[in-house]
């Protein structure tokens, strides 16, 4: 893995705010975020580094996730939580002859159904997800339409938060010469402890069925919430490592800053 540091300054741009910020802290907040379908608005803005790319492996990719997460009450029994994932995306040398790229990826929309009344610690949550073909350049996005099924399953019990989020998307429109077919599977699991400190792992993997292979990063990750103000926010740093990987793809190990944002309703 060919790793330079001067290409994740923009990541270690967030660690100043964990100098900032003082105040009360909640385990019971802390381990609500560890909920995807927990009923706040918050606003994770997520920072990954991944390297190793192309035929040669020296490419590598920084990407930024505006993860906006908004409930509704539905009705009396059920909520509807919509989850966006905004990537903007700086890489260089992912394809050959290419050079460097920055600007906006593809929008992912999931859209779950989810009981109000959690039975045992049991959440669960149901929808579609939608793929929009929002890339500002063709080599960051598929430049297809994509839709399918997506599903969050989990429990909370005690300290601990264990489940799994999938879901499956179709392309149906756009680039005649490209196709998705693709199903993503994230396990998670996560232990808070009453100081606020959360403790994490998870994967994020993707199966090709069009190419038939595996992507399948292993992340682990430590979070302490904090408030700037009255703002809770969830301030959050990790690494992870490729324990398998689409061909030319990224390699190794990677790097991740996130700060989760508890915005007011």
């Amino acid at each position: 893995m060919k790793f330079a540091p001067k290409n994740i300054l923009p990541i270690l741009a967030f660690v100043p705010l964990m100098s900032l910020v003082r105040g009360d802290e909640s385990a019971d907040l802390a381990q609500d975020l560890t909920n995807p379908l927990a009923d706040l608005i918050t606003l994770p803005v997520q920072a990954n580094y991944d390297d190793g790319f192309g035929p040669l492996g020296d490419g590598w990719r920084l990407q930024t996730n505006i993860q906006p997460v908004i409930p509704f009450e539905f009705n009396e029994h059920w909520n509807l939580i919509t989850r966006t994932i905004v990537p903007v995306i700086y890489q260089e040398d992912l394809f050959p002859g290419a050079g460097s790229q920055f600007g906006l990826g593809d929008i992912n929309l999931s859209l779950f159904f989810s009981p109000r009344s959690p039975s045992d610690g049991f959440v669960w949550g149901a929808g579609p997800v939608l793929l929009f073909p929002t890339a500002t350049n063709t080599l960051l996005g598929a430049d297809k339409w994509g839709a399918g099924p997506s599903l969050v399953m989990l429990r909370m019990q005690g300290p601990w938060t264990y489940g799994f989020l999938a879901n499956h998307l179709w392309s149906f429109a756009g680039d005649g010469d490209r196709n998705i077919n693709n199903t993503f599977l994230q396990p998670f699991v996560a232990f808070t402890t009453e100081k606020a400190w959360t403790f994490s792992a998870q994967s994020e993997m993707n199966y090709n069925w069009t190419a038939e292979q595996w992507a399948i990063p292993v992340n682990a990750a430590v979070s302490k919430l904090h408030t700037i103000g009255k703002l809770p926010v969830s301030l959050q740093a990790g690494v992870g490592y490729w324990a398998e990987s689409a061909a030319n793809g990224p390699d190794g190990f990677r790097f991740r800053l996130q700060a989760n944002f508890v915005l007011p309703r």
